[in-house]
């Protein structure tokens, strides 16, 4: 199961996930920490070893319901299987994607 915190940092909602995204894995407090209306959006993945399926289900999906609301929703810290993941999957290119948690926040600027 993962662990979700939620944070502010200059304006910028940085969503903490460590644990695994997928198949048997409760997703609803990333959901419900996403489906907080926030727009501006970086998805710390760093704590996360595993992903499949259902986990990019949600990936995408938060995506898509973040930008229905003109919202931006990024992604930092991938693990190399996630980003395997996601790259096979052909979504390395939807998303945007960082190294470090500043860049990602100062691309919001």
């Amino acid at each position: 199961m993962a662990n979700i915190t939620t944070r502010v940092r200059d304006g910028v909602t940085i969503v903490d996930v460590v644990g695994g995204l997928g198949i048997g894995e409760d997703d609803s407090g990333l959901r419900q920490a996403l489906d907080g209306g926030a727009t501006r959006i970086v998805l710390n993945l760093g704590g996360v070893d595993f992903l499949n399926s259902s986990g990019i289900n949600v990936l995408a999906s938060s995506r898509t319901a973040v930008s229905a609301r003109g919202g931006t929703l990024k992604l930092v810290s991938l693990q190399p299987k996630v980003q395997e993941v996601l790259a096979i999957a052909r979504l390395g290119t939807v998303f945007e994607v960082f190294d470090s948690e500043d860049e990602a926040v100062k691309s919001f600027a």
